[in-house]
């Protein structure tokens, strides 16, 4: 018989362990994390506090995730409520930057903007932006995330050369009309494997309170 069939008899057999309690209780086991053998039902309790450890670690994990997610909604609402009370574009874009600087630690931000754009306008993100530029940000169905900077967008950015993880997101409403870029210095802050539902949120947020003082299209 080997050590299958036995698991096997033992599983379809549990009154064994209560006709043969005394010799359960002379089987002894190596201890899972070394040193002297322990009783099997010793053992059985180890490996109950193992489970409610991790069953507490994950607990522990969900709350903090939670608490996480709730800070950061609150940051998106005070956001929205001053893009909203923003009279002009240039007022927008300087609420936009400072929010993501000071609630959401963006080292650096930088957008452009293309189309119709407002006559008479010297803002920085309305400078020209190569046809490759807007191809790129129309062809983006989510924000992307990544070591890369696309075209001329490196150049957005005070010391971009130093920047190792960008984040680009599409700027749309019912067409696509700008880039929102943020970078950072370290690599881990906008890898690929990042989560990107409020960044989403955000490219959706930015896209209203821009629009709205951009002309519509002929």
């Amino acid at each position: 018989m080997d050590a299958n069939a036995v698991a096997l008899y033992l599983k379809e057999n549990p009154q064994f362990f209560e006709e043969y309690a005394d010799v359960v209780a002379d089987i002894f086991v190596p201890h899972p994390h070394g040193g002297h053998a322990i009783p099997i039902a010793e053992r059985q309790i180890v490996t109950l506090r193992e489970k409610n450890t991790e069953l507490e670690n994950r607990l522990r994990e969900m709350f903090r995730f939670g608490g996480e997610n709730d800070q950061i909604s609150e940051r998106l609402h005070r956001s929205t409520l001053a893009l909203i009370a923003a009279p002009d574009l240039e007022t927008t874009l300087a609420v936009l930057y400072q929010s993501l600087q000071e609630d959401f630690g963006v080292a650096n931000v930088a957008c452009r903007l293309w189309g119709r754009v407002p006559e008479q306008s010297y803002l920085p993100e309305l400078a020209a932006a190569s046809q490759e530029l807007r191809e790129y940000a129309d062809q983006l169905g989510a924000p992307y995330c990544g070591p890369i900077a696309p075209f001329e967008s490196r150049d957005w950015f005070d010391g971009g050369e130093g920047c190792k993880s960008f984040a680009f997101l599409p700027l749309r409403t019912a067409h696509t009309f700008g880039l929102l870029g943020l970078a950072d210095e370290s690599a881990e802050r906008y890898h690929a494997g990042v989560g990107t539902l409020h960044l989403t949120r955000l490219a959706e947020l930015a896209s209203v309170a821009t629009a709205r003082y951009l002309p519509s299209p002929a």
